[in-house]
């Protein structure tokens, strides 16, 4: 079965195009487009009697005039505003409004009040906005969302940037989008997920004839991916047959962050767990986690190199995880280094990171680096808004300048290869924001390299696990508060699909 995609603006628009050859009449697609936002009405705000619709001068507008006449044919009382200076200026859009002027409909200035409505539909500007809103717009999205009434945006709310995710200044703030033919790639990641609400896609009858012979901008991850990587074991499975990972991380202080690796690993099907930490978090790390072989590691000579012992546990362990409460001082550097000459799969983490992107080691080739934000700033030495602003070319130019797989973490995680090739993961939530959870993601994923699955799958199905056990646990207690060890049994739960919940 194909992977279901995400698409780019540019890809929209060539459906577009192929569908307006197909129906023979461009401005068909708009007609199934105003019908499918009426039905959308009709589903989600069946007893609203009054609607709003703000119309921009393209298609995105084209689309508001036809719902506005399809519901004001209902009988619904329906004001279209209109702001000077956004005439319709495709003929399509021009079609529209006057088919809704000769159904008796008229249209308002909006730069007065706006008027009292049941429901406000916002056909600004669709996918075609690249830039900030400002002025009259500006001004007019403000008095939007200071309404009370709730909000159907038309494709993709004004003020968002449909193939980034980014928004300026202001944007609508949407409590449903129904996104036309396909849904996109940047309403499911960074500041865009506070604007879109709810995300429900018409596909507009095109799914057959033209999306299947597009090329996939994104591979789009969600709960139901997890059956692809995570298939039952055999029944005379054993422990070695489940993979070797060696944790390394917790230097003075910061033992908490290996705990959380390790138990993670664990709980994602690793069959043996060694960690390596400083002497003093031994104790503790054993009382919590008797399953985990825990190794302490707080002596190393005046240049700092590490133990015999260290050699011994890589050349027994199937893949590796280091980052999590590394530190950056003398003992973290020389364990890196180590490391990252053993030619074993490695998850890079935290102060992993750091340190590749100080330059005291290059990252090795069957790395996977699991950054958020202000790394991956450091690792492309750029600001976190630079990175904000495009996640999706933020992963890609990680991927590309250390050859290596990147998980850029965040409100929409985004996968990268090096050849460019992306995945967005659409799970988690904003109880995520919290100490100790890229902790997890680093033990999740090693697990998975150690169990045997390519670095891009495991990074894939790794961050996915994390996210989806995540949204179990949010829904068991609520976002607010919750910790990465509410994590640990839904990363056991889903990491078995089809167990009993």
């Amino acid at each position: 079965m194909s992977p279901a995609v995400l698409h780019t603006s540019d890809a929209l628009r060539e459906i577009e195009q192929r569908a307006a050859v197909r129906f023979g009449d461009p401005f068909e697609l708009m007609r199934r487009a105003g019908r499918a936002a009426w039905q959308a009405v009709m589903q989600h705000w069946p007893h609203a009697q009054s609607l709003m619709v703000i119309c921009g001068p393209g298609n995105n507008g084209g689309d508001g005039y036809v719902l506005a006449t399809l519901a004001q044919a209902s009988g619904r009382r329906v004001h279209v505003l209109c702001l000077p200076g956004h005439e319709p200026r495709t003929a399509e859009c021009r079609r529209a409004r006057q088919e809704y002027v000769d159904a008796g409909g008229e249209w308002l200035a909006g730069e007065g009040p706006l008027p009292a409505a049941d429901l406000l539909v916002d056909a600004l500007f669709g996918i075609g906005l690249t830039r900030e809103l400002q002025g009259p717009v500006a001004a007019l999205v403000e008095r939007i969302n200071a309404l009370s009434a709730p909000v159907l945006a038309l494709d993709v709310p004004s003020g968002v940037v449909a193939d980034t995710g980014s928004v300026g200044s202001v944007a609508v703030v949407a409590d449903l989008t129904l996104e036309f033919i396909a849904a996109k790639a940047g309403l499911r990641t960074a500041a865009a997920r506070d604007f879109t609400g709810q995300l429900q896609v018409a596909e507009l009858g095109l799914e057959q004839t033209n999306l299947r012979s597009m090329q996939a901008g994104v591979a789009w991850l969600r709960a139901q991916g997890l059956a692809h990587w995570l298939e039952p074991r055999r029944r005379d499975s054993h422990k070695g047959r489940n993979g070797r990972l060696l944790c390394i991380g917790g230097d003075h202080g910061h033992g908490g962050a290996i705990m959380l690796a390790a138990e993670a690993a664990l709980r994602a099907g690793s069959g043996l767990v060694d960690v390596v930490t400083r002497d003093a978090h031994v104790a503790p790390l054993l009382t919590r986690l008797p399953e985990a072989m825990v190794h302490g590691d707080s002596d190393y000579d005046s240049d700092g190199t590490a133990s015999s012992a260290l050699d011994a546990l890589i050349s027994d362990a199937s893949a590796i995880v280091i980052g999590p409460g590394l530190g950056q001082g003398a003992w973290g550097r020389e364990r890196l280094r180590v490391i990252c000459a053993s030619g074993l799969p490695v998850v890079l983490d935290a102060d992993a990171l750091n340190l590749i992107a100080a330059g005291v080691v290059a990252a090795p080739a069957n790395a996977v680096l699991t950054p958020h934000p202000g790394e991956a700033a450091r690792l492309l030495q750029t600001g976190i808004d630079d990175v904000q602003r495009d996640r999706f070319a933020a992963a890609r130019a990680i991927a590309s300048r250390y050859q290596r797989v990147v998980v850029l973490k965040g409100a929409g995680t985004i996968v990268s290869e090096p050849c460019g090739n992306l995945s967005l993961i659409d799970a988690g939530n904003p109880g995520m924001a919290v100490g100790g959870m890229g902790d997890v993601l680093s033990g999740v994923i090693g697990a998975l390299l150690a169990q045997g699955l390519p670095l891009r799958d495991a990074a894939v199905c790794g961050a996915l696990l994390h996210s989806v056990a995540a949204d179990s646990a949010a829904a068991e207690g609520g976002e607010r508060g919750l910790l990465p060890s509410d994590l640990m049994r839904w990363v056991r739960c889903h990491a078995n699909p089809g167990a009993s919940r």
